[in-house]
């Protein structure tokens, strides 16, 4: 049974700014309402946009994570970070960096240091993934995975490549471990080309057009817009009207209820309050 669309959403007329090195279009939460895409809670697109060099590096300075993984893509440009637990590393074109923020982390990001001094063009995209209540305490930590450590799924009679980030593509699996079923995949589709695949009828799904055109089952997808499918259905269509780069997610959703407050995402408004007294107290580490 073919999945339906339920709406195709263009961007936003202006992007919003997240601290001076990411600027983004929000689609979730700002588009589509958490708890109709869950597991995902938000997503951050920075589509392309040329940075000018600058000696003093752009991006968001510490703030605080808790109960939720952020997973960072990247596409043009890199990324730099850092936290609390002493984990840094850098994020090229290719890499996603999976972070589970868990118990609670403080973090910072930023373009890396050679990228800010040539400037150049930038586009990635940040999701939050919520975490199942039984989870929302693990210990923070990262799976960073780069370009060449994804499964790879060849589209059929040239149609491009599947970046398999976490799920499956045709029995090809993503290097993701995740604490509730999700897919997540890089799709480079050829002029022309069909990828023809199926999802289990109990997820949430969406799609990011980041570059290109595209149709999903004959209804058209424009570059930058944001496709939301209805519920139900396994098998979905997308053929590409021009070289296309799309960001494709599903995921088992997690009904539970969802208390959330900037940076922290708990089940209950208590749960919150303790989060943020934990992290007033100190108890998620320093970081400068």
């Amino acid at each position: 049974m073919k999945r339906q669309i339920e709406r195709v959403i263009p961007k936003s007329a202006r992007p919003g700014m997240v601290g001076d090195g990411f600027r983004v279009y929000n689609f979730i939460p700002g588009a589509v309402l958490q708890r109709r895409i869950s597991p995902f809670l938000m997503l951050d697109f920075a589509a392309e946009f040329n940075f000018t060099p600058s000696e003093q590096v752009r991006g968001v300075d510490v703030h605080p994570h808790k109960g939720f993984e952020t997973v960072t893509i990247a596409y043009k440009g890199s990324v730099a970070h850092h936290d609390s637990a002493g984990n840094s590393g850098i994020i090229n074109p290719g890499d996603v960096q999976w972070m589970t923020a868990g118990a609670g982390i403080l973090h910072k990001e930023y373009h890396e240091q050679e990228f800010s001094k040539t400037g150049g063009p930038f586009e990635m995209v940040q999701l939050w993934v919520n975490l199942p209540k039984k989870d929302k305490s693990v210990t923070p930590h990262y799976q960073a995975i780069t370009a060449d450590q994804m499964g790879k799924y060849s589209i059929p009679n040239n149609g491009g490549v599947v970046n398999v980030i976490a799920g499956n593509v045709s029995d090809v699996k993503g290097p993701a471990a995740t604490y509730s079923p999700v897919n997540l995949f890089d799709i480079k589709l050829n002029k022309g080309g069909e990828l023809n695949f199926t999802i289990p009828a109990s997820h949430n799904a969406a799609l990011l057009m980041v570059n290109g055109n595209a149709s999903i089952d004959g209804t058209p997808a424009t570059e930058h817009s944001f496709v939301l499918f209805k519920d139900g259905g396994e098998e979905i269509t997308i053929k590409a009207d021009n070289d296309a780069v799309i960001l494709f997610m599903s995921g088992e959703p997690i009904n539970e209820p969802i208390a959330s407050y900037g940076p922290f995402v708990m089940n209950t408004q208590e749960e919150i309050y303790e989060a943020i007294e934990e992290f007033q107290a100190g108890k998620f580490g320093t970081l400068v």
